[in-house]
């Protein structure tokens, strides 16, 4: 898996989770609204992180599916 590919899944789901968390807490406070982004930040990085390595997986049990296809017919 290519370093750039996981730097830019996790970028993604940071700016996604940082915007949502920032008008989550901006309903309450202006120093809420920093802290809400910030933890919305952590939050979309870590999930962007797993579901990168999801997918890879996923690839791969697709992959050996097709070679044990190839070996039956």
């Amino acid at each position: 898996m290519s370093r750039i590919k996981r730097a830019l899944s996790r970028a993604r789901y940071a700016a996604m989770g940082g915007a949502v968390g920032g008008a989550l807490g901006g309903l309450v406070s202006r120093n809420a609204a920093s802290t809400g982004a910030a933890m919305g930040a952590l939050v979309g990085a870590t999930y962007g992180e797993r579901r990168l390595d999801v997918g890879v997986v996923v690839e791969q049990v697709k992959e050996r599916g097709e070679k044990a296809s190839d070996r039956v017919t």
